[in-house]
């Protein structure tokens, strides 16, 4: 029996006019200490985005995204954020701002499978 590991992860949310705090969820981030594990998974439904709010630039928000993903991987790409520790990036990252792009208040769970969990989240509140 493997062992189950404690992770910790947060939804990622497009909040295209701020002042009205309606959002759209368009990835996961998922971090377990333990395991040195720090992914994240998107996907922007660019039609359902723009009939939401039209005047979104879903170019420039991928690349945003792009930037949160190099973050979560310690890529040099993600700047300086990126070359901090693994737990100072996830809590940078899941820390509560007032942009376009937020994150929901952080949930715990178990697993013996971080991928298939990243996976299954992705697919139960993003898809």
């Amino acid at each position: 029996m493997q062992e189950k590991h404690l992770f910790e992860y947060a939804v990622l949310r497009v909040v295209p006019r701020v002042e009205r705090e309606e959002f759209i969820n368009v990835g996961i981030i998922l971090y377990c200490k333990k395991q040195k594990y720090l992914k994240a998974k998107f996907f922007l439904n660019d039609a359902k985005l723009k009939a939401f709010c039209p005047d979104t630039d879903c170019i420039e928000l991928k690349e945003y995204l792009s930037v949160i993903e190099n973050i979560c991987l310690g890529d040099p790409a993600g700047g300086p954020i990126a070359r901090l520790d693994m737990p100072t990036r996830f809590r940078w990252l899941t820390a509560t701002r007032s942009t376009v792009v937020q994150s929901s208040k952080v949930h715990p769970g178990l697993t013996d499978d971080l991928d298939g969990t990243l996976e299954r989240l992705h697919a139960q509140l993003v898809l």
